[in-house]
């Protein structure tokens, strides 16, 4: 059975984690995936490299927690999530989420749903270089009201 959660250095393959969530599930009538890469820039800032940090065990442990409250929320068969670590480069692939249902509409709300879920809730640590130095990275305020609105709140 393939895993729902990974967080990993390496980075992955799009079409082969699309062919594993859907494999031999006739149900399935839609795939959604997102797909995050590292900008070089930032707040008006060049970035040249993002490094980020987590909790081993307990960011697992909390990406499984926002993919079972998907399920219940919406409609969907399965989700699989992987989140890099690690020091990335611009253009780097960073996250993945993608999710199956049998119609398109709830799974793009499940992905929408687990990214704004990761975007403020999950135990991971952003360090950013610039050419004014190492900044830690906050959320915004628009992933704050954006995970606002499926009646959560940003974790501080």
């Amino acid at each position: 059975m393939l895993a729902r959660v990974s967080v990993q250095t390496e980075d992955f393959d799009l079409t082969a984690e699309i062919l594993a969530l859907r494999a031999s599930d006739k149900r399935v009538g839609a795939v959604c995936s997102f797909i995050g890469t590292v900008r070089d820039r930032n707040e008006g800032d060049q970035v040249a490299t993002l490094e980020l940090e987590h909790y081993p065990g307990m960011t697992e442990k909390s990406i499984e927690a926002m993919i079972d409250a998907a399920m219940a929320r919406f409609d969907i068969f399965a989700a699989r999530v992987i989140h890099r670590v690690g020091l990335l480069q611009p253009l780097d692939q960073i996250v993945l989420v993608a999710v199956t249902s049998a119609h398109r509409g709830e799974s793009f709300q499940a992905c929408e749903f687990l990214m704004d879920y990761l975007k403020t809730q999950a135990p991971f640590w952003k360090k950013e270089e610039t050419p004014a130095g190492s900044r830690w990275v906050d959320a915004r305020v628009s992933d704050d009201a954006a995970v606002a609105r499926w009646g959560l709140q940003a974790s501080s």
